[in-house]
């Protein structure tokens, strides 16, 4: 293995994986049009993640403070694999 194949992810892309991972299961269960605002708010400091999401959906459709926490778990999820692997 080469140096850049055994070095640790940087923040940026922690956060990056993060964020993507987050966005991919709130528009899995929302359409992008119904979703009204989504902030996704990751930082990755001293080995620490730290993952805020604020979604406001159409009601009736799913629950969105259910959705919020399924992106925060797949968030973490995958930073969790970026990291071991």
């Amino acid at each position: 293995m080469t140096e850049e194949e055994t070095a640790e992810p940087s923040d940026e892309t922690v956060v990056q994986t993060a964020a993507e991972a987050a966005e991919d299961v709130v528009f899995s269960r929302f359409d992008r049009s119904t979703v009204a605002d989504l902030d996704v708010a990751v930082t990755f400091e001293n080995d620490t993640l730290e993952v805020d999401i604020y979604l406001d959906a159409p009601e009736g459709r799913a629950d969105s403070e259910q959705v919020a926490d399924d992106a925060a778990l797949a968030a973490r999820s995958a930073v969790d694999d970026l990291l071991s692997g």
